[in-house]
């Protein structure tokens, strides 16, 4: 488009862009406004007045003697002829200075000079018959008095009427930011109290937001419910199969301890993914202390991780228990599938970052998204020799990070050629 450009330029908000649309028409039409003013009344009406006073500078000009005379309220004083070498004089806001200057020198050649610089008083150097003559009248005679009456009226009630426009317009868009703190707020895991207000519109968006909260925490309460209350039923019966496991020979019992085991690491992580670590309130983490108690505890549990790179320093608002969940269930992948894992931080103004990367097989581009689902189970892209898995590692930890108002990203890992697993989280 042709205005495209115009976009850099143009406020981001929704108070900019609404203010700027009501300011523009009001500061058009007052531009406009002086301008036909200012054409009308400092132009037509200053030179009909110009010419009635020409007419009399003309008879007094043809009549004055040589003394001093006062004549039609105009005074024609004797002055030494080097005043006719001055120049024209007009304060710069007199626009119908210019008029006025025009006027007179262009009607009466005789008039070398005109002083304007008095606010009541129009002063005039003429050559007359080879003397220097000062004429002097009443600058009302010539020109409208006051004529910035209008603009200030225009501009002081142009002020006036914006700010109390802008103070309605902030009332009205209030809701509307509250909608978006809302959303927002549920979009990072949090539960902020709204109720619908402003407008017609804005009522009903806010209504309908309430409206998908409510149904989706519905959602999540039944399925949370559902799979807790399906891992609990199960570990009746496989705490039963243990004691009956413990009744037999060593020969029999491992392999069958060994898939009650598994068993057991399914519900787990099927609790761990109706969880996900969303109920704990968000708390002050400081980075560099929590991800070197992170890699501390993964290698003490003989995982083969190491802390590679830790930039920045601050606090970050987080869910310890879920956040340690999805990073412990990206380290726990990353040794799974390949036989090292490097973890970075970085930690910005703007953003948070960490970074697990592995030496493993990867996962190609095209199932990315798709290995990011639950119960998904990449087989032939991952290696499946050291045991099965239910395929809800990756899901917990992009549930975990959409829950931060973050997101779980994909890739391949440069330095070391695996799986490169992102959590971003915007500050």
């Amino acid at each position: 488009m042709f205005f495209a450009w115009l976009k850099h330029y143009l406020p981001r908000s929704l108070y900019g862009r609404a203010a700027l649309i009501m300011l523009v028409p009001v500061v058009v039409l007052q531009l406009v406004v002086m301008v036909v003013f200012t054409q009308r009344h400092f132009e037509d009406v200053t030179l009909q007045m110009s010419d009635t006073v020409v007419r009399e500078l003309e008879l007094v000009l043809a009549n004055v003697p040589d003394a001093t005379l006062d004549i039609l309220d105009i005074t024609v004083v004797n002055v030494g002829r080097d005043t006719l070498e001055a120049s024209n004089i007009r304060p710069w806001y007199d626009f119908s200075g210019i008029v006025i200057i025009r006027r007179l020198t262009a009607s009466l050649p005789q008039i070398k000079v005109v002083d304007l610089s008095a606010d009541k008083v129009v002063r005039l150097v003429a050559d007359v018959n080879g003397q220097a003559k000062e004429i002097s009248f009443d600058r009302r005679r010539i020109s409208a008095a006051n004529p910035h009456q209008l603009f200030v009226n225009m501009a002081v009630f142009g002020l006036l009427f914006t700010f109390i426009a802008m103070v309605y317009l902030r009332n009205q868009l209030r809701p509307i930011k509250r909608l978006a703190v809302a959303a927002e707020g549920f979009g990072r895991g949090r539960h902020i109290g709204f109720s619908p207000a402003g407008a017609t519109e804005v009522r009903a968006a806010g209504t309908a937001f309430v409206d998908m909260r409510n149904r989706i925490e519905r959602q999540i309460e039944t399925r949370t419910l559902m799979l807790s209350g399906v891992s609990h039923d199960l570990r009746t019966p496989l705490t039963r199969m243990r004691l009956a496991l413990a009744m037999l020979d060593d020969a029999e019992r491992e392999p069958l301890e060994q898939d009650v085991d598994e068993m057991q690491g399914m519900i787990d992580a099927f609790l761990d993914f109706t969880n996900g670590g969303q109920g704990a309130e968000p708390e002050p983490v400081d980075m560099q202390v929590w991800i070197k108690l992170v890699i501390d505890d993964a290698v003490r549990a003989g995982r083969d991780v190491k802390l590679v790179h830790c930039d920045g320093e601050g606090t970050v608002m987080l869910r310890l228990v879920g956040m340690r969940r999805a990073l412990d269930n990206l380290m726990g992948n990353a040794v799974r599938y390949g036989s090292t894992a490097e973890v970075s931080m970085d930690l910005t103004d703007k953003s948070l970052r960490l970074r697990v990367e592995d030496d493993g097989p990867g996962i190609p581009e095209n199932r990315r998204i798709e290995a990011q689902r639950p119960f998904t189970r990449l087989d032939p892209s991952r290696n499946q020799d050291k045991g099965g898995s239910v395929g809800l590692g990756l899901a917990i930890a992009s549930d975990i990070a959409r829950a931060h108002g973050g997101v779980l990203r994909l890739g391949e890992s440069e330095r070391l050629g695996g799986l490169c697993a992102d959590i971003v989280i915007a500050r």
